[in-house]
């Protein structure tokens, strides 16, 4: 009275009687080939679809955040684009004049392989060139991390993602310096 095998099995995966032999339909694209008479049939299942690829932007124009290191702070708008990083409106050239720290603020883009795919504008303030260059490779990190979620564990893995905690220890009083003490003779 409605207790058989079938009744319990959902429409999907019910089984289809083809020619006299049983073959279970599934919700992918089968196909069922003839068997030679006495043999059984079988079931050729078509190209599974791939994953879409996320978005550069997935699901936002831009990307924002803010990054740290030492004194220096610094905020990225990142979107799509053909790769012009302007930081205080001017060309990141121009304001890290070293080449170690336009590498350094540049490395997440250059890491992730997508330096020609995004525009920045970039803001930085406080510090100096070091300082601000590793405040904007952190940032430049989130944002791309907001921007396209599948790369965040890449970077998370590579450091990119993690602030630098390491700041000029405060001088302390009685003392000459953070660490150095006032010269004490004995006699």
């Amino acid at each position: 009275m409605g207790d058989t095998e079938n009744d319990n099995q959902t429409p999907e995966t019910q089984p289809e009687e083809t020619a006299g032999q049983t073959v279970e339909k599934t919700p992918e694209a089968a196909e069922v080939v003839a068997a030679p008479e006495g043999g059984e049939a079988s079931v050729e299942t078509g190209p599974t679809p791939e994953p879409e690829p996320v978005p550069l932007l997935a699901g936002a124009e831009k990307a924002y955040g803010t990054g740290r290191r030492k004194t220096s702070v610094a905020r990225v708008y990142l979107r799509t684009g053909s790769g012009q990083l302007r930081v205080n409106g001017r060309a990141l050239e121009e304001v890290f004049t070293s080449p170690a720290w336009r590498e350094h603020a540049r490395g997440p883009l250059v890491f992730t392989g997508v330096a020609d795919q995004y525009d920045a504008t970039i803001t930085v303030s406080g510090g100096g060139g070091n300082g601000q260059a590793g405040a904007v490779r952190q940032r430049l990190a989130r944002a791309l991390a907001v921007a396209n979620p599948a790369l965040r564990p890449k970077l998370r893995q590579n450091g990119f993602l993690t602030r630098d905690p390491r700041m000029k220890e405060r001088k302390k009083y009685g003392q000459k310096g953070a660490r150095k003490r006032f010269q004490w003779t004995k006699r």
